[in-house]
């Protein structure tokens, strides 16, 4: 059974920078199809990044793309969204999710193609 724990939520200032951690347990992340996602009070769940399980591409969603970025620690199989230049829409609850599967591309971005879920984490981004 895969779990997933996500922390490292918080206030940040807008224009400021912030890094979330997933950590994964069961299986290696390597193994997995991994991906963030975002829910905004009043809105619907919303793909932010993945990694693909079979090469280890990042892809990001075009609103983070040039400010987020991922990196993972084998050693703890703990996967890390870097976040930066942070504006005030970007305030949600982030949630990483895991995927055993190899997912097509077609599916990388569909919450519902990923089988394990995180609680959340709060990120705020406000002066």
């Amino acid at each position: 059974q895969v779990q997933v724990e996500e922390s490292g939520g918080g206030l940040v200032q807008p224009g400021g920078s912030l890094r979330v951690s997933c950590a994964v347990s069961g299986r290696s992340l390597n193994t997995c199809t991994m991906a963030w996602f975002r829910q905004a009070p009043g809105k619907e769940r919303e793909f932010v990044a993945v990694v693909r399980r079979r090469n280890g591409q990042f892809i990001a969603a075009d609103f983070a793309r040039g400010r987020f970025t991922s990196t993972k620690d084998n050693a703890k199989n703990t996967l890390y969204l870097q976040m930066n230049n942070l504006e005030p829409e970007d305030t949600a609850v982030y949630y990483c999710a895991a995927s055993e599967k190899d997912l097509i591309t077609s599916r990388l971005r569909v919450a519902r193609d990923y089988d394990y879920w995180g609680q959340g984490t709060q990120v705020t981004v406000s002066s």
